[in-house]
């Protein structure tokens, strides 16, 4: 017999000796307490945009790991899933996929497709492009203003992901980064962008039992799924139709103070600040954030004042 043994037989058999005059001596006083009810099973299903059969996907904290979910069911590379977005297959920039997820949405990845390189001549300060990222390191682009320089070259697309500029590889920058890129670019010189643009197929309209995408939900849908860089994924609540509101007005303030909209870089300020308890804790978090920026006082105590109302129901 192995040393030992026998001691751990004895030791167990006085542990349930105490167990049992546990529950004696507890006897008429209450029942143990209930065991915890098991975790919620969230079960998503997704489709490649371009067509594809029907996946599901499941256990999911973040972004990148819903990227390498996706990416294992319609076995193909993480790093080919450009964006996804949600209930169309469309790109669609309003239904993109952020930080929240619909319990009800349907998911539908974008990949890349034909690879393009693009020079254009920059005549104006304004190049008309606003940028966004899908959170894993590449940035794309969400809106051409009309009329603007980058509407003059038919080439360019929402949508596309943006993989260089004047050779300079920027897979990995936040959209933010790329946007100063941008516009630091000299005026009156050419300048090259190298594009990649999702990968398309036949028009297919948008699913009509799939619900709306969780920015049409706010404060009617029963929840989402919260993704974290982070720590466990969460099921909450909708966001709050006061915090709707309060990125809304720091893209106003966005546009009055620095002359752009940028309705992610404003979500991107109310995170930042959402936890902060005075305008000093939330000036901090801008800078270790948004440094680059370097945004005016009067900007960011007018931007802390639209959190605030918000946390405060006003």
């Amino acid at each position: 017999m192995p040393l030992g043994l026998r001691g751990k037989k004895k030791a167990k058999s006085k542990e349930t000796a105490r167990l049992v005059e546990g529950e004696q001596a507890g006897a008429g006083v209450g029942s143990l307490p209930d065991p915890p009810a098991p975790a919620r099973r969230l079960v998503f299903h997704t489709q490649l945009a371009h067509g594809s059969a029907t996946g599901r996907v499941e256990g999911f904290s973040s972004i990148r790991e819903l990227y390498a979910n996706i990416a294992g069911v319609f076995e193909i590379s993480p790093s080919e899933i450009l964006y996804c977005t949600l209930n169309t297959p469309k790109i669609d920039m309003e239904k993109l996929l952020g930080g929240q997820l619909g319990l009800e949405d349907f998911i539908f990845a974008h990949v890349k497709g034909l690879k393009k390189e693009v020079n254009v001549y920059k005549s104006e300060d304004s190049l008309g492009l606003t940028i966004t990222d899908n959170g894993v390191g590449y940035a794309f682009i969400k809106r051409i203003k009309d009329g603007s320089i980058i509407d003059s070259v038919k080439t360019i697309c929402v949508g596309d992901h943006i993989e260089s500029i004047n050779g300079e590889n920027i897979v990995g920058w936040r959209h933010y980064e790329v946007a100063k890129k941008l516009k630091e670019l000299k005026k009156e010189e050419l300048f090259t962008l190298k594009l990649i643009e999702p990968k398309k197929a036949f028009e297919i309209g948008p699913r009509s039992n799939a619900g709306k995408s969780s920015a049409d939900k706010i404060g009617t849908a029963r929840g989402t799924l919260r993704l974290r860089s982070k720590g466990p994924a969460t099921v909450e609540e909708m966001p709050s139709e006061m915090k709707a509101k309060a990125i809304e007005k720091v893209d106003d303030l966005l546009e009055l103070y620095m002359g752009i909209r940028d309705i992610d870089l404003a979500t991107t300020m109310f995170e930042a600040g959402k936890d902060k308890n005075n305008p000093d804790e939330f000036a901090m978090a801008l800078d270790e954030t948004l440094g680059d920026f370097a945004f005016p006082d009067e900007f960011v105590f007018d931007v802390w004042g639209a959190i605030g109302d918000a946390k405060q129901g006003l």
